[in-house]
């Protein structure tokens, strides 16, 4: 061979080698394609059947790498129910008639394994005159976003189902737009009209709030957009009747993925049926506990139970009016500082204590020093229900709203020690920096803490803040209520 010769069969090996390494670069790259994304693929002759799967397509139905593959294996794991449109699927694909194409998702039951697999696979026949000769696809793994969607499916369909049978409003609104996105079923029943004829907006729910409560309602949502959960009490003005309804809402924020406040939701219970005939019974016996609800139930009355005076207390504030009966026959002390702390913390729930035979007129007598309305000694159940129900009687009669100064006072009562350390300094006029300097905190610790107090007084100023204290009985440090002038409050509507 001389050289001219030589040079180009080197010139034309390399030219063959070129598109042979671009091929391979080409399949290298479909492979780690392939790899990144879970991607099974494979090959099927229309004419003779013979089939040809990857590894991860066999991963796919159950079976070892390597398994000799065919049509009948093919079906077999096939779902039952998808087989059909599975069959149909592939009679379109091969019609010459058609584009070829194929896009299909259906279940596969692994016959190794027998887990169930969601499978979504695509491909193209090539067709010859008229003919089907090959057909490549490629198959992918849905099982997990499958199993995904059904959870969130299950968990909508729970909530859907709670919401309808629940007796509070559950709401869901968009801080942005104003917008309530959602409302549950007892909406029509507390605001008397259906929820479809409802204005959307939070500002024409506002409008349905009591002008009273307003104010108090719209600081309470603006904490709940910078991220607090709260519990607010509030009246609406139902636009259907004008009837007037109690509410208890319990509202949170409801941030995305990363971390941005988008919604706000919040739970409103009703508790406007409540405002009478209701008694709370507090009773460390469950048995016990549970008779004295049947007999206050068997009288009319509603019964809410408590096993301990410390349960009870914890939230007595916040409850509906009612009367409390407090068993005292098997923890006398503690029941004693039930009708004890109502007092010292103005919470006008009265109180009838129950006591057992054979006390002496000195039990009663210190009973009604800490506080009780009325004293019953449960002789027997015969003798027990004519006494209870005309105690309760009288003492529902007793009951009366609760004033702005009580509702001030029960919740001061539940602020933290340094809550109401910073709220003493705030009454007595000291600085941010002159407050944290006593207490031995920085200024802007102090002022956290007076923006939580406001916050848990419904104080839209400091001003007002004070006023709300000075009214409740909060002195300023070095006076006491015997001394200190009272601070007049400003006029009311009525005035």
């Amino acid at each position: 061979m001389d050289e001219v010769s030589h040079d180009t069969s080197i010139r034309n090996a390399v030219f063959r080698r070129g598109p042979e390494a671009a091929w391979h670069r080409s399949e290298a790259r479909l492979r780690a394609a392939t790899e990144l994304v879970g991607i099974g693929i494979y090959a099927w002759d229309p004419g003779t059947g013979a089939l040809e799967w990857d590894a991860r397509l066999c991963a796919m139905w159950g079976i070892p790498p390597g398994t000799a593959i065919d049509e009948e294996l093919f079906e077999a794991g096939i779902h039952p129910d998808d087989r059909e449109r599975v069959r149909a699927a592939i009679a379109a694909c091969v019609d010459p008639s058609g584009d070829g194409r194929y896009r299909i998702e259906y279940r596969v039951i692994g016959r190794d394994d027998g887990i169930v697999r969601h499978i979504a696979t695509s491909g193209r026949t090539t067709f010859a005159h008229g003919h089907p000769i090959a057909f490549l696809g490629a198959a992918i793994d849905m099982t997990e976003q499958r199993d995904a969607e059904a959870a969130i499916r299950a968990s909508e369909a729970q909530f859907s189902s709670f919401a309808a049978h629940s007796s509070n409003l559950l709401w869901i609104a968009d801080p942005r737009t104003g917008d309530i996105l959602y409302r549950s079923a007892a909406f029509d029943r507390i605001w008397g009209i259906p929820r479809d004829g409802a204005s959307p907006s939070i500002a024409c729910w506002l409008d349905d709030v009591h002008p009273d409560d307003r104010v108090q309602v719209e600081h309470a949502l603006a904490s709940v957009m910078a991220g607090d959960v709260t519990q607010y009490a509030y009246r609406i003005v139902r636009p259907g009747d004008g009837a007037v309804r109690r509410l208890r809402d319990t509202s949170f924020p409801i941030p995305d993925a990363q971390g941005a406040i988008t919604r706000i939701g919040g739970i409103a219970e009703d508790l406007t049926q409540e405002d009478s005939g209701q008694v709370y019974i507090v009773s460390p016996r469950a048995t016990e506990a549970r008779r004295l609800a049947a007999l206050v139930r068997a009288m009319g009355y509603r019964a809410r139970l408590f096993e301990n005076a410390t349960a009870f207390l914890d939230i007595a504030a916040v409850l509906a009016p009612g009367c409390v009966l407090v068993d005292l026959r098997h923890a006398k002390p503690e029941g004693l500082s039930v009708a004890r702390e109502l007092k010292a913390r103005s919470i006008a729930l009265p109180s009838i204590v129950l006591d057992g035979a054979g006390t002496n007129l000195m039990s009663a007598v210190a009973a009604m020093k800490a506080g009780a309305t009325d004293y019953i000694v449960a002789q027997d159940d015969a003798a027990l229900h004519p006494g209870l129900s005309n105690a309760i009687a009288d003492c529902l009669a007793a009951v009366r709203p609760v004033s702005r100064d009580e509702t001030a006072s029960a919740r001061i009562a539940r602020l933290t020690p340094r809550e109401r350390e910073v709220l003493l300094g705030l009454v007595g006029g000291n600085t941010n920096k002159l407050l944290g300097k006593k207490l031995g905190i920085s200024p802007r610790t102090v002022e956290l803490h007076r923006a939580q107090v406001m916050n848990r007084l419904d104080a839209g100023n400091l001003a007002e803040l004070i006023q709300i204290a000075l009214a409740a009985g909060v002195a300023p440090p070095g006076e006491d209520h015997a001394t200190r002038r009272p601070v007049p409050t400003p006029p009311g509507p009525d005035a």
